[in-house]
């Protein structure tokens, strides 16, 4: 089992950037795939980006590729979301998902643990 802590979400103006970071308790991090997510009021829940276990495979939600990068550090158990070129259409709840499974999946229904989010709010 594994346990995600969000942090690094706030309030930014429009064009401005944000890193996010996603701390996992547990010796095992590097078994799992993990993923962001995000939620906006009123809307469901949108697949943003995922990572392999290594790093060396990731996937993105179209509404944000090119702008966003997710990275991890298997060393410090921490995933991070690299947000960039943030418009008002950004701003949700953001969430950190882990799953054991090796594929890298875009449905929420993919991931078994989950953060208690942090919240990014962009400007115009």
């Amino acid at each position: 089992q594994v346990q995600l802590v969000e942090s690094g979400g706030g309030l930014v103006q429009a064009g401005g950037s944000l890193r996010l970071s996603c701390a996992a308790s547990g010796r095992t991090f590097s078994t799992y795939v993990m993923a962001w997510f995000r939620q906006a009021p009123g809307k469901e829940r949108e697949f943003v980006a995922a990572i392999s276990r290594s790093g060396s495979g990731t996937y993105y939600g179209d509404s944000v590729k090119g702008r966003f990068t997710i990275s991890r550090d298997n060393a410090k158990n921490t995933v991070y979301l690299q947000m960039n070129s943030l418009n008002s259409e950004d701003t949700a709840v953001y969430y950190c998902a882990a799953t054991g499974r090796p594929a890298l999946q875009a449905t929420r229904n993919g991931y078994d643990y989950w953060g208690q989010g942090t919240q990014v709010t962009v400007s115009s």
